[in-house]
């Protein structure tokens, strides 16, 4: 009984050592460089797909992405929160796209298999888009290169349909303009920037030449007003803001694509505002 009493003293004392002695060494952890990539499904007639990174292991695998990268609408806008920037290691970066499925033949088939070079702070959009069956999809990866709007916003549009089209915006309490904000926007293109006064704005889209409306006119992204302690939420009511409207064709009838049998619209995010007091 004593021997146990003794080692029990024993330990105590190690214990107290070590909980009033000060530190010495310091482990310095390294502060990652990172950029934001986003990756978004546009082809209309084959699987999900699951988009990595395979260099290294990170936790910014985008995976089972369906066709148009599952919308939701809340309150009249259409958006997806599949295509936010995820964070990915700077420097030159090897990725692949796999088809998403159960079937691990399936899953290990490689649509693209590619390096990029991406640095740290900027943003970076990959697109898979055109038609798998007919031989012309293909992917785009590039830098979003978004201009400063200021005190208005910035809107733009990405066209994966294989229509060319003119497409109009104006404020939601307006009406529809003659003159066009893109004329002849070109299959698999995307417009460049025009900025427009702080407002709700809606989209109209036709037909190059005009047409029948593709959809009724999708409400853009509204936004949140920044605070000094919370970031605002991008959209056409607060300044400083860039806002793209993709427009997706419709669902190739009996494809593995998810099902969408209309041309839709999703709206993301391309430029946040800065918060009060920042630059």
């Amino acid at each position: 009984m004593r021997r146990y009493f003794q080692l029990s003293m024993l330990c105590l004392a190690v214990g107290a050592a070590s909980a009033c002695s000060t530190p010495e060494t310091v482990i310095a952890t390294e502060n990652i460089p990172t950029a934001g990539v986003r990756f978004i499904n546009a082809v209309p007639d084959t699987n999900a797909m699951d988009f990595r990174f395979v260099d290294i292991v990170e936790s910014n695998a985008q995976y089972k992405i369906g066709f148009r990268n599952a919308p939701s609408t809340s309150a009249g806008v259409t958006a997806s929160t599949q295509i936010e920037y995820k964070n990915a290691r700077a420097g030159q970066r090897h990725f692949r796209i796999f088809l998403s499925d159960t079937l691990q033949s399936v899953a290990s088939f490689v649509l693209k298999d590619t390096t990029v070079t991406i640095e740290a702070g900027k943003l970076y959009t990959a697109m898979m888009w055109g038609n798998a069956r007919a031989g012309t999809m293909k992917l785009v990866f590039y830098e979003e290169v978004v201009p400063d709007p200021g005190t208005s916003v910035g809107l733009r549009v990405i066209n994966t349909t294989s229509s060319t089209l003119d497409v109009r915006t104006y404020p939601s309490t307006g009406t529809v303009p003659a003159a066009t904000t893109w004329a002849n926007v070109a299959p698999l293109t995307r417009s460049s920037f025009v900025n427009t006064p702080v407002s709700q704005i809606r989209y109209n889209i036709q037909p190059a030449g005009g047409g029948a409306v593709l959809l009724s006119d999708p409400l853009a992204l509204i936004g949140q007003q920044p605070t000094v302690d919370i970031e605002g939420t991008p959209g056409t009511t607060v300044a400083g803001s860039a806002i793209t409207a993709i427009v997706f064709p419709a669902s190739v009838t009996g494809s593995k694509a998810t099902s969408f049998s209309t041309p839709g619209v999703t709206f993301m995010w391309d430029r946040r505002p800065p918060r009060p007091g920042t630059t």
